[in-house]
């Protein structure tokens, strides 16, 4: 038997502050999450983003030491490069730290990267078009 991604968990150290940032970036998360533990929000292909309070973890991993940040990273395709300026400065003008401001990667892609409440990486990307 195989098995399959089917679920990304991000620890929240405040789940409202968490629920704000990945809903300005477009999922969809039940109204009144903010007093939930746990928060699931469906992704394309059928994967699922969910955010657990650090007592939730723990409650399920008992003495488990959680670091400070950086406990995971995301990356959101954005449908041109245009998008991923917009939505940079979309993020960063509504107090979100801007780790690295919007560039041409040498891989193809415009890029950027942007923190969420809890430290952790997340890229935004879309393909550049091709050189002629």
């Amino acid at each position: 038997m195989t098995a399959h991604l089917a679920l990304i968990g991000v620890v929240a150290s405040d789940m409202a502050a968490s629920l704000a940032f990945y809903r300005r970036l477009g999922l969809v998360f039940p109204e009144g999450a903010e007093a939930l533990p746990h928060a699931e929000a469906g992704l394309p292909g059928g994967l699922v983003l969910a955010l657990d309070t650090e007592e939730t973890v723990r409650s399920f991993h008992p003495g488990r030491h959680l670091p400070a940040g950086g406990r995971v990273s995301l990356a959101f395709r954005c449908g041109a490069p245009a998008k991923v300026d917009a939505l940079y400065a979309d993020l960063v003008g509504a107090g979100y730290h801007g780790e690295a401001a919007p560039w041409d990667a040498v891989w193809g892609q415009r890029y950027a990267i942007v923190l969420d409440p809890d430290g952790n990486g997340v890229d935004l990307f879309a393909p550049l078009p091709a050189a002629e």
